[in-house]
């Protein structure tokens, strides 16, 4: 696996840890629709709440902050099948677009961690 998948897959274990550190419970990791995909869907603590989650893990975040990788391809890429996965489950409840940025490696003591409720609304992108 190159290495850009593995510090990948390992931060969106990181982030998965944390939103359930937070409350919310993982339905589903790395859902796929064709070739486009969420990185975590979750359910709020209070259960009215579903959650469509991009992770973005670099090693370092001098040049770029890792959140701006989340163009408007993937905003819409991410609403896309956001709607595929609500209608195919029959939900009705509230939808909320996160991103969490996670800067470090697997041999970080202690990762950053920064997490951006409500980031985007890919009806606007």
């Amino acid at each position: 696996m190159a290495r850009h998948n593995e510090l990948g897959k390992w931060g969106e274990e990181i982030a998965a840890k944390y939103l359930i550190k937070h409350g919310y419970s993982i339905k589903e990791r790395n859902w796929h629709l064709g070739t486009r995909d969420v990185d975590i869907i979750a359910i709020t603590e209070d259960s009215k709440t579903i959650v469509f989650v991009e992770v973005k893990t670099r090693e370092q975040d001098e040049i770029m902050d890792p959140a701006d990788a989340v163009d408007r391809k993937k905003v819409k890429s991410i609403g896309y099948c956001a709607n595929m996965y609500i209608k195919y489950f029959n939900l009705d409840m509230d939808i909320l677009f996160d991103i969490i940025t996670i800067v470090g490696n697997e041999r970080s003591d202690a990762p950053k961690i920064t997490h951006i409720e409500d980031a985007f609304n890919p009806c606007l992108a």
